[in-house]
């Protein structure tokens, strides 16, 4: 699918999509909370569904009813060498693989190539010092194993998306537990989100030091609430105000423990100088910031080689797509520069990459620049409605 547009400049008021990092530890922790849960305000992107399939093949019983989720876990891990289909999401994968280890029999987790690209690394190690089975091949991993409660030593440098893994197996074996967490952390945000939703459930998780987080054994119970605002997503709404747009935002928590609320401020950075910014902590900005920067005043990023095992390589998509347009970014050790361009459609469409980041990142530009990308269908991952909502609030955008 192709989205092609014209200068436009967008106007009015919009809510922010819910939390995508928010509702896979809501769907998860209901799971483990063994009791009744209903959650509301729950976004159906590509990486959500693939949670809820995932969470079916452990034997949960799932019912939707609009944007609201009834999980009844009264059978989950009960499933018989389930098969867990994990589409293209990252976070499915990594959560759901220590989880599988608990079962003591083999689970299957599948989904697409670029899926098993990305660094398993973490959980190989795992299951070679444990004795455990981990066979992987181009789109799948089967494991076999019988994790216990104990303590775990994990790297923090790759991904978060590990430790959250690993904890949500920890509560789910009811014993008490420990993560030392080897530095660099990289992250540690998402971290906290895990810790926070588990909590609402009656887990007893806590960071007890920099690098250590403990688990207790805890009599958890049914919890109901609304995910509440994305700030990943909320950043690219927000970015149309930074090159001329007036867009309100809300259904966005003041109080959030998300990570990606830095990007107010980096995009404030970026509009008023030539900033240097760290976006170890919130990789998922990376595209969107270099795409401010190009037709902002330009900046240097810290923190970018985890950008290379995403849904596409983004800084070499980012600077595949802004050479098209006649700029492009400069890469170091570990940072990317992006020089101050003129930019300009030139009438080669631009690609998606399957990358959703990327999409929405170009299609911010091309609200300024005019011009059409291709691959847009890969905003369903993350934000199925993006396009229906910028149309919403005056974007000259057509869909074919």
């Amino acid at each position: 699918m192709t989205a092609t547009l014209r200068p436009c400049r967008l106007q009015g008021r919009i809510d922010a999509p819910p939390s995508k990092s928010m509702a896979h530890r809501y769907l998860i922790g209901a799971a483990l909370s063994g009791q009744r849960c209903t959650l509301s305000g729950v976004d159906y992107s590509e990486d959500i569904l693939a949670s809820i399939d995932c969470l079916k093949a452990l034997g949960a019983d799932i019912s939707a009813d609009g944007d609201r989720i009834t999980v009844d876990p009264q059978k989950f891990m009960k499933a018989d060498e389930p098969v867990l289909e994990c589409r293209e999401s990252g976070s499915t994968l990594r959560f759901f693989i220590p989880l599988a280890l608990c079962l003591g029999k083999k689970v299957t987790l599948r989904g697409s190539e670029r899926l098993f690209e990305r660094p398993l690394g973490v959980y190989q190690e795992l299951c070679r010092d444990k004795g455990f089975t981990f066979a992987r091949d181009r789109g799948s991993v089967s494991l076999c194993g019988r994790l216990q409660s104990g303590c775990y030593r994990v790297r923090g440098d790759i991904s978060s998306q590990f430790i959250t893994g690993l904890i949500f197996a920890l509560v789910y074996l009811g014993g008490n537990s420990r993560i030392e967490v080897i530095p660099p952390f990289e992250s540690r945000s998402y971290v906290d989100l895990t810790l926070s939703a588990l909590r609402c459930f009656g887990a007893e998780v806590a960071f007890t030091g920099e690098y250590e987080i403990e688990i207790r054994s805890a009599r958890m119970h049914a919890f109901s609430g609304r995910i509440e605002g994305d700030y990943s997503n909320a950043a690219f709404l927000d970015a149309f105000n930074s090159i001329g747009s007036e867009v309100c935002i809300g259904n966005l928590n003041p109080d959030s423990l998300q990570g990606d609320r830095v990007y107010a401020e980096y995009f404030r950075q970026l509009s008023s100088g030539t900033p240097t910014l760290d976006i170890s902590d919130c990789p998922d900005l990376g595209p969107i910031l270099f795409a401010l920067a190009a037709v902002k005043n330009g900046a240097t990023f810290k923190g970018t080689d985890r950008l290379k095992a995403k849904e596409s390589d983004r800084g070499a998509a980012m600077h595949r797509e802004l050479s098209r347009l006649g700029g492009g970014l400069i890469f170091g050790d570990n940072t990317i520069t992006v020089p101050k361009q003129e930019l300009k459609y030139m009438g080669e469409a631009l690609e998606g990459h399957n990358d959703h980041r990327i999409v929405m990142a170009m299609t911010v530009v091309l609200s300024k620049l005019g011009g059409t990308i291709s691959g847009v269908e890969a905003v369903k991952k993350s934000y199925p409605g993006f396009f229906e909502d910028i149309k919403r609030l005056g974007a000259e955008v057509e869909l074919a």
